[in-house]
């Protein structure tokens, strides 16, 4: 990867809207070199997907929950099960193994508490052997991005 990839990659970042020829001009290269530094990132897995980014509280979706998750148990079905039945759930946003004194770490995105008690009791029904489960609620998000430092 090189700085017309970082460039272009930025831009998209910033802006996954802009035209073909809006990239090319800001990385400095015709159109037709641009489009093929796109399609080879997104055939290396560079650019993973393109997304519009919504505004929680505008969705009535204000309440972020950060869950921390301890197991019991530690075996290879037991690690696939609570994997893939966890990423079904549509209130996770993200889902980390962790090192240290938690397994994992979820990020969780409901409209109030309620919907975090539904969505708790729903967890803890369909995961067996959880030793302990933390719940960390947000008051305030204060900085925001996706946009990694390229």
């Amino acid at each position: 990867m090189d700085k017309k990839d970082r460039i272009i990659l930025n831009a998209l970042q910033e802006n996954s809207s802009l035209s073909l020829n809006e990239l090319a001009e800001k990385a400095n290269l015709s159109p037709s070199p641009c489009w093929k530094r796109i399609r080879r990132m997104e055939q290396e897995g560079i650019i993973r997907k393109r997304v519009t980014l919504v505004d929680q509280n505008k969705v009535d979706l204000p309440l972020s929950v950060f869950v921390q998750v301890k197991t019991c148990n530690h075996n290879d079905h037991w690690l696939q099960h609570f994997s893939s039945t966890v990423s079904l759930f549509d209130e996770v946003m993200e889902l980390y193994r962790m090192g240290g004194e938690w397994d994992y770490m979820l990020r969780v995105v409901v409209s109030d508490i309620h919907a975090y008690d539904r969505f708790y009791k729903k967890l803890v029904k369909s995961i067996p052997d959880l030793c302990n489960v933390s719940s960390n609620f947000a008051m305030e998000q204060i900085k925001y991005t996706t946009a990694l430092p390229l």
